[in-house]
């Protein structure tokens, strides 16, 4: 479904990414881990193919074609979509247009706005006449966002996690759009720092000073992660005898 070929980028004289390698198969969930500012989310923009995320180097391939150079709207035509780390606002749009919206332009999914709405937790009762506006807190921005890319019925989708701030019903919520997505028969990349997150996957890579560490089981890459990362300044290099694609 998807595969990275030696993905580097640099910018301002700084390295971000260098040598990232890796596929993700069809209809896989395939988590990324990685701490604060190891290149999860530039990771994430240039396979989505987001303005001055263009790779230095490699090339991004999806379903054997090559879409290094293709504009974000290509991307997301052949069915790629990422979900923000700070959704958008859209003043004058309601949370059901918006949805309906996803759902015409996407892969005309078969799940109705109020049902992806219960499916991210959320009352569509109480959300559906609601703007997608400064009037939603971001947490509910970013329910409503995730609710959209269910809408969509994408046939790759980037859930882009944020940081921090996440609770515990967001969490459970979060699961179960990744695997409501996955039963659509749709590719999951989940970046996250969030060790139960990442759980769900059927693989996971290890993200660190820009590169792909370690890809195999998600219980493995978790202790791996545990153990040599959420300490690290994040410059590892890559052991040849701990680096495994499973």
């Amino acid at each position: 479904m998807l595969k990275l070929e030696g993905i580097a980028l640099s910018a301002g004289g700084k390295t971000i990414l260098h040598d990232v390698n890796l596929h993700v198969r069809e209809a896989e969930i395939h988590s990324i881990l990685g701490a604060n500012g190891t290149g999860k989310s530039t990771l994430a923009a240039v396979i989505m193919g987001l303005s001055g995320y263009r790779p230095t180097a490699g090339r991004v391939l999806f379903q054997g074609e090559d879409i290094t150079d293709l504009p974000v709207w290509e991307r997301a035509r052949r069915g790629i979509t990422l979900a923000w780390q700070e959704p958008a606002r859209f003043e004058g749009l309601t949370v059901a247009e918006y949805l309906d919206l996803a759902r015409r332009h996407g892969g005309n999914g078969d799940l109705s706005p109020a049902e992806c709405l219960r499916k991210v937790g959320l009352l569509p009762e109480k959300y559906l006449r609601r703007a997608v506006d400064s009037t939603l807190s971001g947490g509910e921005r970013r329910r409503v966002e995730l609710a959209s890319v269910l809408a969509m019925r994408p046939r790759l989708a980037i859930l882009d996690e944020p940081d921090s701030g996440i609770d515990p019903l967001a969490i459970e919520n979060i699961v179960d759009v990744i695997r409501t997505l996955a039963r659509q028969g749709a590719a999951v990349l989940l970046i996250t720092h969030h060790e139960n997150v990442a759980a769900v996957a059927d693989r996971a890579s290890s993200l660190c000073g820009g590169t792909i560490l370690k890809t195999g089981d998600p219980a493995a890459i978790a202790r791996f992660y545990r153990n040599h990362c959420l300490e690290c300044l994040h410059v590892n290099e890559p052991k040849a005898e701990e680096v495994v694609d499973g």
